[in-house]
């Protein structure tokens, strides 16, 4: 295969720049998540779950992990810790018969705003003597990045 040359920009690199502060502070993220019981002790999104399913409301295994761009085999295996967990439960889906919609349990309403409490003590340490302006700017960029990705992956 020949290798093909980037004319790069600078507005190109930034985003290169961009990419990998972001994907470093992911991982750092995680392992905080971790700590504070956000993320499961496997890595994955313990809280994004519930939060997807608190927003969203009920939705298949599948559901999820199409809208996380991840395996199915993932979201079931924490699906699957999570109804042992009691904070989500199994509800017959009327628009298929063999694919239960999860959806968030009493418990995991609880577990959810607690989390999300955590989540928010995190925040306001992080936040201490930051520009909220450009926090704001910065939540923009990162957003339409999201949006332009999600529309590339999904053509």
């Amino acid at each position: 295969m020949a290798k093909q040359t980037v004319n790069r920009t600078p507005a190109g690199q930034a985003i290169e720049n961009l990419i990998v502060e972001i994907v470093a502070t992911f991982f750092l993220l995680r392992a905080e998540g971790m700590q504070i019981g956000v993320v499961s002790s496997s890595g994955e999104g313990y809280w994004s779950v519930l939060r997807l399913l608190k927003v969203n409301g009920a939705q298949t295994v599948p559901q999820l992990a199409r809208y996380r761009y991840v395996p199915r085999q993932s979201v079931q295996k924490l699906a699957n810790e999570m109804l042992a967990d009691g904070v989500i439960e199994l509800v017959n889906n009327p628009a298929h018969k063999r694919s239960k919609l999860l959806r968030l349990t009493p418990k995991g309403e609880a577990v959810f705003q607690e989390l999300s409490d955590r989540i928010a003590a995190l925040s306001e340490t992080l936040a201490k003597q930051r520009d909220t302006a450009q926090l704001e700017n910065a939540v923009s960029v990162i957003k339409h990045l999201h949006e332009q990705l999600r529309a590339m992956l999904d053509q």
